[in-house]
């Protein structure tokens, strides 16, 4: 696909196929992504030597400020492996950052809950 032309019908909507805007491709060069994970621009410039498509320069726009992958996928109207593939493009030139979900913070002990409700109860 060319630099800044989008391919699009006035009335049937986008009319390139999601393995086009890949090349093909259905899995990203780089680590996997969660669907929670957060995707950030980092500000560098885009090299010459970088062969970004529309869509590359669109998730950029939308990656000024942290979002999470599933985000990114709604608003750009993209199924979610062409995201995948398309960031894991990004973050390859260095283009944006990828965060990975904190995990869930661990139950507290049981004994911990006793003691608690115990106090509650003593009130």
């Amino acid at each position: 696909m060319s630099g800044d032309v989008e391919w699009v019908d006035e009335e049937a909507g986008p009319v390139v196929r999601p393995y086009a805007v890949t090349g093909g491709r259905t899995r990203s060069s780089s680590a996997t992504f969660d669907l929670l994970s957060m995707a950030v621009a980092t500000g560098t410039p885009i090299s010459a030597g970088a062969h970004l498509g529309f869509q590359h320069r669109r998730l950029l726009h939308l990656v000024r400020r942290a979002r999470p992958i599933v985000e990114i996928a709604s608003d750009s109207g993209l199924p979610i492996g062409v995201i995948k593939v398309l960031l894991g493009d990004l973050l390859d030139h260095g283009l944006i950052l990828v965060r990975s979900p904190i995990p869930a913070a661990s139950a507290p002990p049981e004994s911990l809950l006793r003691e608690l409700i115990s106090g509650l109860r003593a009130l």
